[in-house]
């Protein structure tokens, strides 16, 4: 089966937990799908940071005539040639791992899309009345047009299915996959570049959007401040709202306590989560949440939200807070974990062999059933 993968809409390093999932997933579809080939539509700019993917006889990158840096262009190269370019290429199915089902289209080839959350629908505040329009237009044209939509967690499908009822009869979940490697890395690196000693600061891997509520947990570090603990807090953000978080540090009068490292390679976020002394992660919405399984997995002890598929995702093996704006619960729950011995979690519904299987029998069912939409 020859499978064309859409990666036009990856911005390197911009593009988050989303961005990790696609290139996680090819390493699966390398490693284990060797019965297929697999089609890498790539763009004039993106295309160099696919190149690891060479390595896999069963991959060839195909460079398309447009730039994912400027969305705009891109969204409307997507929308008017891409069909068109899987066609040419002879493309058996079409995996698309966001959301953009192309709105011209006549190929025939059976689409299988992602929609990872319906953030705008929680959130409109965060969203211009233009990205609305065009999300909303985009989850329905995907769930009426798409062959199958992958979800990334029961909560999400519900969620999907609520708002887009169409969606039930074509949908499944199949969780994110997650794997971690050990860095390789020294937490001498660590102290030369934050000035942070091993096990003794706390970590959080997260956007600075609102939904994240990055808030709530300075308001507990600045807390903890009050009462003369000083642990430091080492965030590392990608994504817009980072004049707001700054704003807040400021206010909160805790700028010897926050280290923003921006965007970080793999290797140093791994050894970050490996030289915390616990993991924070305050959000109140995901589709999934990868950062608290890696944690996890990676021996450390992860105090978070019940808010939307988190408890589900980490499957009870976390520390919840149940107020998620409430700072002195926060503090009492950090107090409650760093007290609790620290242990490897095993996650075997996230094991990249298993999710990779998972997505090939939904490419074999959708090519067997020819595109049913």
């Amino acid at each position: 089966m020859r499978i064309g993968i859409d990666l036009l809409w990856v911005r390197v390093g911009k593009c988050g937990g989303t961005e990790s999932y696609i290139r996680t997933l090819l390493d699966g579809f390398g490693r284990y799908g060797r019965d297929n080939e697999y089609i890498l539509l790539v763009s004039n700019d993106n295309g160099y940071s696919f190149e690891a993917c060479d390595q896999y006889s069963n991959m060839k990158r195909q460079i398309l005539p447009v730039e994912s840096a400027s969305q705009p262009k891109r969204i409307l190269w997507e929308n008017l040639h891409l069909d068109r370019a899987a066609k040419k290429l002879r493309i058996d199915i079409m995996f698309i791992p966001v959301y953009s089902m192309p709105q011209t289209y006549g190929s025939g080839i059976p689409y299988v899309c992602v929609i990872h959350d319906l953030q705008a629908l929680h959130y409109p505040q965060y969203f211009s009345v233009a990205r609305r329009l065009f999300l909303k237009n985009r989850w329905k044209h995907t769930c009426k047009v798409s062959a199958h939509i992958v979800v990334s967690s029961e909560y999400s499908k519900r969620d999907l299915e609520s708002h887009y009822p169409v969606s039930a009869k074509k949908n499944s979940v199949i969780y994110v996959p997650v794997e971690t490697k050990a860095s390789k890395m020294s937490a001498e690196v660590l102290k030369e570049k934050y000035g942070i000693d091993s096990n003794a600061f706390f970590y959080c891997v997260s956007s600075m959007l609102p939904h994240k509520n990055l808030k709530t947990l300075l308001e507990a570090m600045a807390f903890r401040k009050r009462r003369g603990d000083i642990t430091p807090l080492v965030i590392s953000g990608v994504g817009g709202g980072r004049e707001t978080f700054e704003e807040e540090v400021n206010k909160y009068g805790i700028q010897d306590m926050v280290i923003d490292t921006g965007y970080v390679s793999d290797e140093e976020r791994d050894c970050l989560y490996e030289n915390c002394c616990l993991f924070l992660f305050p959000s109140m919405f995901e589709g999934f949440g990868m950062p608290p399984i890696e944690a996890m997995q990676k021996g450390k002890n992860v105090v978070t939200t019940e808010c939307a598929c988190l408890r589900e995702v980490t499957e009870g093996k976390a520390v919840y807070v149940k107020d998620p704006t409430n700072a002195k619960e926060w503090v009492d729950k950090i107090d409650e974990t760093i007290r609790i011995p620290s242990q490897i979690w095993e996650f075997p519904n996230y094991n990249l062999k298993n999710i990779t299987e998972q997505y090939l029998l939904v490419f074999e069912r959708t090519k067997s059933m020819g595109g049913d939409r």
